[in-house]
């Protein structure tokens, strides 16, 4: 792993899995949006990684023109990194979910590294009354959905939107089978060093939010890409600020918001991204390490520049 006194702090404002019922506080339109990720920018957020929402109600989108509410705004707001999704949502196609990504032409994609089983129907059991008809649903059936990525996915990714575009990868890994698929992909010349390793801890039907669990993956990763990668991680719901802690004490970065947790203590609703962002700055500089510009991030990701983008 590529190690630096500066630490990647990435802001995800929104997601797909949370929805309107669950938080008062989850931006949904574009305005919000907009305003939650230049905040976190603001409080330390280096990368700012983006889905986007149906404005009637909060929906996961695919669509560009969702994206274009708010892709714009923060470029102006903010320097940070915008980075889109391509994972979208379970429930959407493939060409649904790079929508969003050829129409931005952006510095950086997430790219998940595999399919996984993504069940987070236990999340209906904290709701009370559901604001919109959809959510319902939504939630409750993803015990039975899968999030597909298999290997023609990504290549097509790799090619239509990195290749074509010049746009570097968040590569989302949720569990240790998926480095060695990035591996393959390495090796047939598909995309080029410095990778940056999401961990994703705690997901049902991914790895499990233990932290010997991103030792190991740390370990693997380091075996098959020695210093051609750097290593950030999160993990979903109450363990949020520990794994990203533990990340930052292995010499790796860390990535927070309201896409990964609601919350901002025990039964404590986060108020706002910029909150989360704000707490783990102050345990990023209390390790005493130094929280990177955008400047700084894109010079370690090796990235072609807010100025290359299409919005």
């Amino acid at each position: 792993m590529r190690k630096t006194k500066k630490v990647i702090i990435t802001c995800a404002p929104t997601g797909s899995i949370h929805t309107p019922s669950m938080s008062p506080h989850l931006p949904l339109t574009g305005d919000e949006i907009a305003t939650a990720a230049i905040e976190a920018a603001e409080a330390g957020a280096s990368i700012l990684h983006l889905h986007a929402r149906n404005e009637a109600d909060g929906s996961p989108s695919p669509r560009a023109e969702d994206f274009m509410r708010f892709l714009p705004r923060i470029k102006q707001g903010t320097d940070a990194v915008i980075n889109i999704s391509t994972g979208g949502s379970a429930t959407m196609s493939l060409d649904d979910r790079l929508e969003g990504a050829k129409a931005a032409q952006p510095e950086v994609c997430s790219l998940n590294m595999g399919p996984l089983i993504f069940d987070f129907s236990a999340a209906a059991n904290r709701v009370e009354s559901w604001q919109h008809g959809w959510e319902r649903d939504y939630v409750e059936t993803s015990r039975g959905r899968i999030m597909y990525n298999d290997n023609v996915y990504i290549e097509r990714i790799m090619l239509e939107v990195g290749r074509e575009f010049g746009t570097k990868f968040e590569f989302e890994c949720y569990d240790i089978g998926h480095l060695y698929t990035l591996a393959h992909f390495a090796d047939r010349g598909l995309i080029d060093p410095p990778f940056m390793i999401q961990g994703i801890f705690g997901i049902l039907g991914g790895v499990g939010a233990d932290v010997r669990n991103m030792a190991h993956m740390v370990s693997m990763a380091d075996s098959l890409f020695g210093d051609d990668y750097i290593f950030s991680a999160f993990a979903a719901g109450r363990h949020q600020m520990d794994f990203c802690t533990q990340s930052v004490l292995l010499g790796g970065h860390a990535r927070v918001g309201l896409e990964d947790s609601l919350f901002i203590g025990r039964g404590e609703l986060a108020q706002s991204n910029a909150q989360q962002v704000r707490k783990l700055r102050g345990i990023v500089e209390a390790l005493g390490r130094e929280v990177a510009t955008p400047a700084e991030a894109r010079a370690m990701l090796g990235l072609k520049g807010g100025d290359q983008v299409a919005f």
